[in-house]
């Protein structure tokens, strides 16, 4: 693509040349590709700049009310092209020199606090030809990359659209984060629909409030171009997010044991005869005059919210219920998502991302519904991440556990006893075990717990390392769980 057709309407090009590629990251620039100038968090991306062109970019995009020029050499003059507020536009830019791919695939935008992830994970498996972009990864499901991101800066998101594409792809899963949309990473998407899992406190650190969090996940569902949109009718907020999307937008409301008509939706979809049991859970879904009875192997109170979810999208999208049902007995499990270990001799062990405080006590809620007899839990906070959380995970903690143990969650540049003595502030106990070292505090879960009771193992689920003073050292609870149940026999 010629550069001035790529920056019609954004900029006046003098010179113009072959646009072989984009890039906002010099590590990962190619000879002749343009370069973003993007303002990173000390406006400083000038630095970037003379990297860029001794790396052979072809120009260099910049925003003149976020990066001052005059640090820019007198000799790169001739490479420096304008653009006022470039971060509302680099979506629009990256779609048209990847083709508008949103306007040919389906695209699913999935956002909320909680179950993001594992209702794209579970699209990926049941719908035909779909793509999954998220938290672990983009790709068919089975057959992930890893992005480091939920929501990827909108170059690469634009670009891994492009590759779904190329992959045959007829729909994307994709994963909208709270921070996406507040830095435009979704701009020049076309959303064929948007689901809402949940609200709750999340990102203050990041947002400010939670007004301004729950603002900014509004803005999904107010885009014209939805042909439907699923919204959680159990959470509090569901009317407020209704109350935004727009009139030729069709509203399917899902909600778990509700009978009753809801207004402003089209459509409704509900549960009866729940049953939680040692292989996972059971429940009726009915939708206008059908019903169907399902099976699933994952197991929690809050996974019923999340199939309902999937259930709601497969429906909009003309899958029958019948064929739903028959898909649902063949869904395998999110790594990291209330991911059950252990056997029939062996304590009942899940491990969770739980990093919420609604998060943690829907896990807790689940794991005291398979619980025989007591509950072990082990979790801990994040360092440098919103701290009025952490009294409320303890007050969840302390008031669902027969054995609590805190322990260390990527403390980050944080004082991991400061985070701990958060997180006590909200306990009444004295009685609790604090263990900073992750492994030691599994271990002691897993090996002194009975084989008929529960432990729940939370707040890092998938991830693969553990963040002390901004280095990240291999860790994955999955695996020490594994290391404590070959140490021991259990009683």
């Amino acid at each position: 693509m010629q550069l001035s057709m790529l920056l019609e309407d954004f900029a006046v090009i003098q010179e113009d040349t072959e646009v072989p590629g984009l890039s906002c990251d010099t590590r990962t620039l190619c000879p002749g590709e343009v370069f973003f100038a993007l303002a990173g968090p000390e406006g400083n991306s000038f630095h970037y700049v003379a990297q860029a062109i001794a790396k052979g970019a072809s120009a260099i995009v910049y925003d003149p009310l976020r990066v001052n020029s005059e640090h820019f050499s007198e000799t790169d003059a001739c490479r420096l092209i304008a653009i006022e507020n470039l971060y509302l536009h680099l979506g629009d830019i990256a779609a048209r020199f990847y083709g508008q791919p949103s306007d040919t695939i389906q695209i699913i935008g999935i956002t909320g606090t909680n179950g993001k992830t594992s209702c794209s994970q579970f699209l990926g498996q049941l719908l035909q030809h779909c793509a999954i972009v998220g938290t672990l990864g983009w790709g068919r499901w089975g057959q992930l990359t890893m992005t480091g991101y939920t929501t990827p800066d909108a170059l690469m998101t634009q670009r891994l659209l492009a590759e779904c594409q190329k992959l045959k792809c007829s729909t994307v899963a994709m994963e909208v984060s709270s921070h996406g949309i507040a830095e435009h990473r979704i701009a020049g998407i076309r959303f064929h629909g948007a689901v809402l899992t949940n609200i709750s406190r999340d990102h203050l650190d990041y947002h400010g409030s939670m007004a301004a969090y729950i603002d900014t996940k509004k803005r999904l569902f107010a885009r014209s171009e939805l042909q439907f949109a699923v919204i959680n009718l159990d959470d509090a907020l569901s009317e407020e997010f209704i109350a935004v999307v727009a009139p030729q937008t069709k509203i399917w409301g899902y909600v778990v044991n509700q009978k009753l008509p809801v207004a402003n939706i089209d459509e409704l979809i509900y549960t009866e005869n729940i049953v939680h049991h040692s292989n996972g859970l059971t429940f009726d879904v009915c939708w206008r005059e059908q019903r169907a009875t399902l099976y699933s192997p994952l197991y929690g109170s809050f996974n019923i919210e999340n199939l309902l979810a999937v259930i709601s999208v497969m429906l909009a999208l003309d899958y029958s219920l019948n064929e739903i049902a028959n898909r649902l007995a063949l869904l395998k499990p999110v790594n990291g998502r209330m991911q059950r270990l252990g056997d029939q001799e062996s304590a009942l062990i899940f491990v969770d991302y739980a990093h919420t405080p609604d998060a943690l006590e829907k896990a807790l809620a689940s794991a005291r519904l398979h619980c025989q007899r007591e509950l072990w839990v082990v979790f801990g906070c994040g360092g440098d991440r919103d701290t009025g959380k952490r009294a409320e995970m303890g007050k969840f903690a302390e008031a669902y556990a027969d054995h609590l143990i805190i322990t260390d969650d990527n403390p980050r540049s944080e004082e991991p006893g400061r985070i701990v003595q958060d997180i006590l502030s909200g306990c009444r106990s004295k009685d609790i075990t604090v263990i900073h070292d992750r492994k030691e505090a599994i271990f002691q879960a897993v090996t002194q717990a009975n084989k008929e009771d529960c432990v729940l193992i939370a707040g890092k689920g998938h991830e693969q390392y553990q963040e002390y003073q901004n280095q990240k050292l291999p860790f994955c609870d999955v695996d020490v769980v594994m290391q404590a149940l070959s140490s021991r026999s259990f009683h």
